[in-house]
């Protein structure tokens, strides 16, 4: 506002750092460069917005190389005891804990922080107001890989699920778009397909691209790197008091499964497990395509999500994405050694697809008893199902599939599993480099 310009020097002041007046808004659309009073530029808005121009380079169709359908050797069904696979999952590297890297940072400046990270989201409080904003990155390049639109899509989906998780409503995003060389006609091609599915997904979510980056010609002796695009979601929460932690807190509640995720055959998804962490850590092979993704009902989940932390009726929420809902259901119990006893319908699936598939649009929620039904309204007014799946319990996580138990552990051994995998790793890797080097020097 003209006239207030000396409040915003003195906050510039107070910090060391300098400011200055250097023009105004007009209502003209033009923008008008001055130079000791002089016209030196003048040039249309349009010729920087809507009339830019494009560059047009080669692209030809991105042909992935992994197979489109699973490999024959691989066969699900077989094993009727997951627990073993489970916790080789849980200390992968994209599934671990990462507290080793950024506890090395401080996450509590100025005493801001209501979640802090390592979390669905972080939240922080707006001093001075009840207002907290909640912010979440996300992005899967092994997804972009198999299918770069479907998988930028998934991308904008998963961090603004993150941040809804959480409470908030997601507003705007920012976006880290990684790819390799552009003067190849392929990857010029991926890259486009990215931002289709980005321009896609923000657009069904409401969530407009406010800035970002993009870093091209990351290779290695010739090979791109996965197309990775790295989508941040920002969100608000008029009540910050409202906002809805990842964790189980007590045993004894209800746990349910809200979804809008679409129905699938068994065809579909051993095309879509491929695509997941269980097929890449444990299997050992990639192949297939990414979940299928209704935008229109991610966009209902994230509105059902801040209506039921508006109301007050959830204790926790974490939403499936790497490792399935097994994964969801032991992270979650993680900070409390909270543990959980759920019972999931295959309906006619193998076990291994409905413990690990990585369905888009579905959330874990707990809640006490009496809030279930309220809970399972809320969802039928957006068109979702809530789905009562089982309770937390004390100190044992309890995976049964149509009444077979598939998993079964202490929730301590599968948190050491996560809890020290990355350092473990990081660890040997080290001791690997210096060993010889130690024995050389000797």
């Amino acid at each position: 506002e003209k006239g207030r310009e000396h409040e915003v020097f003195a906050v510039f002041k107070k910090w060391g750092l300098d400011a200055s007046h250097v023009g105004q808004v007009i209502g003209d659309a033009k923008m008008r460069v001055l130079h000791h009073g002089q016209v030196v530029a003048e040039i249309p808005n349009e010729a920087l917005t809507d009339d830019a121009p494009l560059y047009h380079r080669p692209m030809e169709p991105w042909i992935c190389p992994p197979p489109k359908e699973k490999p024959a050797s691989i066969q699900f069904g077989k094993k009727l005891d997951l627990t073993a696979d489970f916790t080789k999952l849980l200390a992968s590297p994209n599934i671990c804990n990462k507290s080793w890297v950024y506890e090395q940072y401080d996450s509590m400046v100025q005493t801001n922080t209501v979640e802090g990270p390592g979390l669905e989201a972080g939240v922080i409080r707006v001093k001075g107001t009840d207002r907290g904003l909640a912010m979440a990155l996300d992005g899967n390049g092994r997804w972009c890989y198999l299918d770069p639109k479907l998988g930028a899509m998934h991308a904008v989906a998963e961090a603004a699920r993150n941040v809804a998780c959480s409470g908030a409503r997601p507003l705007a995003a920012t976006n880290c778009l990684n790819f390799g060389n552009p003067e190849k006609p392929p990857i010029m091609q991926q890259f486009s397909e990215v931002i289709d599915g980005l321009t896609e997904a923000c657009t069904a979510l409401n969530t407009p691209i406010t800035g970002g980056n993009v870093s091209f010609y990351n290779e290695t002796l010739g090979e791109g790197i996965y197309p990775t695009p790295v989508i941040g979601i920002v969100g608000l929460l008029e009540d910050v008091h409202n906002a809805v932690q990842p964790n189980f807190d007590a045993a004894g509640h209800a746990l349910l499964l809200l979804s809008g995720s679409p129905d699938n055959s068994q065809s579909d998804l051993e095309t879509t497990i491929g695509s997941s962490e269980y097929a890449k850590e444990v299997l050992g092979a990639v192949w297939g395509k990414p979940p299928a993704l209704d935008l229109t009902k991610e966009a209902a989940l994230h509105q059902a999500m801040a209506e039921l932390a508006e109301l007050g009726l959830l204790e926790s929420a974490k939403d499936v994405s790497e490792g399935g809902i097994a994964t969801t259901l032991a992270e979650a119990g993680f900070a409390h050694g909270i543990g959980a006893s759920v019972d999931l319908v295959s309906n006619g699936l193998p076990a291994e697809l409905v413990v690990f598939a990585e369905n888009a649009s579905q959330i874990v929620i707990s809640c006490v008893e009496s809030n279930v039904e309220a809970i399972q309204q809320v969802a039928v007014k957006y068109g979702l199902s809530a789905q009562v799946i089982g309770k937390t319990v004390r100190e044992t996580i309890e995976i049964r599939v149509d009444g077979r138990k598939v998993i079964g552990a202490p929730v301590a051994q599968l948190r050491e599993a996560w809890q020290s995998a990355l350092k473990r790793t990081l660890h040997a890797e080290t001791a690997e480099h210096l060993v010889p080097e130690i024995l050389q020097k000797s």
